[in-house]
């Protein structure tokens, strides 16, 4: 028995911001399960279940953010689950937009998701997808009107190609892949930017005139 906790915010508002990386990964799960309509309603979470051929559950948390860690409770402790069974797929603002990083375990780097599984399963120690959504100024104001922005333009394309990943990661997981293994296979840096052509030396010109 396994649960895979995709985070993000309920609501259309929602749909698609930076926040929500978990909910995309968990629908695309849903879609590739022939299960986009099948989700079902418990009292935190969105969820569905799947055998391969031990139980699987996939959740969307329905508390918001803060309080995710109500619905892992709420699974976690009927199905009598550790926390090394319970892989999260979270968004992380300190790797760049393109970074998909695989974890064992660790902190919650000051994700409030993080937080409230963590007080919800006692324990640091569960795997975590972690799809880096870049950073901006630290200030809290822009922190938030970061989290809860869509991707636009290449990083939207960059996202969308990472959510396929971390799906093919979590496949992986449900099959019994070692999450030493799929990090091996699976975590990646950011593409390299291509360099601004330097201007030549007649637009220099014509520039200082």
């Amino acid at each position: 028995m396994k649960l895979i906790v995709g985070l993000g915010n309920i609501g259309p508002e929602y749909a698609g911001t930076r926040h929500n990386i978990g909910f995309m990964v968990a629908d695309e799960l849903a879609r590739r399960w022939n299960a986009s309509e099948a989700w079902k309603k418990a009292d935190n979470a969105y969820y569905l279940e799947k055998r391969v051929p031990e139980k699987i559950i996939l959740i969307k948390p329905t508390t918001y953010m803060n309080l995710s860690g109500a619905a892992v409770h709420d699974f976690a402790g009927f199905y009598h689950l550790q926390p090394e069974e319970v892989l999260v797929i979270q968004d992380d603002m300190d790797l760049p937009v393109g970074t998909l990083r695989i974890r064992k375990k660790g902190t919650s780097g000051g994700h409030n998701g993080l937080k409230s599984i963590e007080r919800a399963l006692g324990s640091q120690e569960y795997p975590r997808i972690k799809v880096g959504i870049g950073h901006p100024a630290h200030e809290e104001k822009a922190v938030i009107s970061h989290v809860l922005h869509r991707f636009d333009g290449q990083d939207r394309e960059t996202v969308e190609r990472l959510v396929q990943k971390a799906a093919d990661a979590v496949e992986d997981w449900m099959q019994g892949v070692s999450v030493n293994e799929m990090a091996s296979r699976y975590n990646v840096k950011p593409p390299k930017k291509k360099a601004e052509p330097a201007p030549d030396e007649a637009g220099e010109k014509d520039l200082e005139k």
